[in-house]
């Protein structure tokens, strides 16, 4: 029995719903994929729910329900993946925060994302909260990906129930932190004092101030949310299905989630997860790491930031880039030896601008499958697929039974 390798793409934030600004049509449907429309053709496609139909998922509970994972019982909070990803090593006591860079104006957040700061400025405005910034307690700040950074309080796992103090849309004030007992109380109070003393660091920054005479908006308070701890991972991935497994991922949540289930990280030059992100390079890795390892996963975020951004033909674009990515790989492999499925991690409707309960569409294509009779790859051709409609976590069994890897369940 032959057994085949197997790459799981994510195009992150896939699902739309019809725009009338382009024709009635999802972004997926209009957009130009012949590459991924070949797939198509030649597999198998259908819907996915990443944790049940009508429940929007976050890119942590999503991810980690399609690697087959119940977010329901191993997810701890976010923070703790975006501190892996990072590349932090962290104790089971240590507590980790999720951080957006923000725009404070008069007291009101004006922009939650600071105009989308680049990683670079972002990763300068870190190290000097780092180095200027004085608690009580010991703590790590670190610039993650654009305009996110990651905040861990090290040996205050047990203040976990604390709130955030981001009011989630602009044009209101932040919140103050609340909290549930009086260990996560220490921890608003330590919070507090972070966000207050940051500000005083980077409202005089250099960068802010170049920022402000660019007409750019300044990156000078932090919105600090989804704490987290350990997560509850019973049995790693690579373990679970006796692969050898790498992730080709420039965002630090998702390179925290694959981290924590084992897989090795790749994060070639070039690729940023923003929507300047070379998805060449990203390709071209993944033609090469399938020499040497069994599961390949490839994440692509840029789609998911044009539906947060609700610029559906700048999603429609991102789609014909990941496209091209996705011809490179497919013209590097013998389709006959590799099983490749292409889904998101939930859907972005640019209507809704945030993530939503839709399903995803979902392709699968290579050695094994058997082809349904479906053209073209997009949400209203999928609902006709011979997949059907499934829920995440069945995507890598699919797979893994399709690569021949799969054990018989009785006698």
């Amino acid at each position: 029995m032959k057994r085949r390798k197997g790459l799981l793409i994510i195009l992150d934030g896939l699902g739309d719903r019809p725009v009338k600004e382009l024709g009635g049509k999802t972004p997926l449907e209009y957009a130009k994929t012949p590459n991924m429309d070949r797939l198509a053709e030649l597999g198998i496609l259908g819907q996915q729910d990443p944790i049940r139909p009508g429940q929007p998922a976050g890119s942590d509970t999503a991810h980690l329900s399609i690697f087959g994972y119940d977010p329901y019982k191993v997810y701890r909070g976010r923070g703790f993946l975006e501190a892996l990803g990072v590349g932090l090593d962290l104790d089971e006591d240590d507590l980790a925060f999720r951080v957006n860079f923000a725009t404070l104006e008069n007291g009101v957040i004006t922009d939650r994302r600071a105009g989308r700061i680049s990683t670079e400025e972002a990763h300068e405005l870190a190290r000097a909260v780092q180095e200027e910034v004085k608690l009580p307690v010991e703590f790590i700040f670190k610039g993650a990906t654009g305009h996110r950074a990651v905040l861990v309080l090290k040996g205050l796992s047990k203040g976990y129930r604390v709130g955030e103090n981001d009011p989630h849309e602009a044009g209101k004030p932040p919140h103050e932190f609340g909290w549930e007992d009086e260990e996560s109380r220490h921890v608003a109070e330590i919070l507090g004092e972070f966000v207050e003393k940051a500000h005083e660091v980077l409202d005089k920054h250099p960068i802010n101030e170049a920022r402000r005479r660019a007409g750019k908006p300044a990156a000078n308070y932090l919105l600090i949310r989804g704490a987290g701890t350990y997560p509850d991972i019973p049995m790693k991935f690579t373990e679970q299905w006796r692969v050898k497994a790498a992730a080709v991922v420039a965002v630090s949540l998702v390179k925290g989630v694959a981290r924590a289930i084992g897989f090795d990280i790749y994060t070639p030059e070039g690729a940023t997860g923003e929507y300047d992100t070379d998805e060449m390079a990203k390709a071209r890795k993944v033609v090469e790491l399938l020499n040497d390892y069994d599961f390949v996963f490839l994440h692509f975020k840029p789609t998911d930031a044009a539906g947060h951004d609700n610029k559906p033909k700048l999603k429609a674009e991102m789609i014909e880039k990941a496209d091209r990515m996705v011809g490179y790989i497919v013209d590097n492999l013998d389709l006959e030896d590799v099983v490749i499925a292409i889904t998101g991690d939930h859907s972005t409707p640019c209507e809704v601008m945030n993530h939503s309960g839709d399903p995803v569409p979902l392709l699968i294509a290579g050695g094994g499958v058997r082809p349904d009779r479906t053209e073209t790859f997009g949400e209203r051709e999928c609902m006709r697929g011979g997949l059907g409609r499934i829920r995440g976590h069945d995507i890598v069994p699919v797979m893994m039974d399709l690569m021949n890897r799969s054990e018989k369940f009785g006698a």
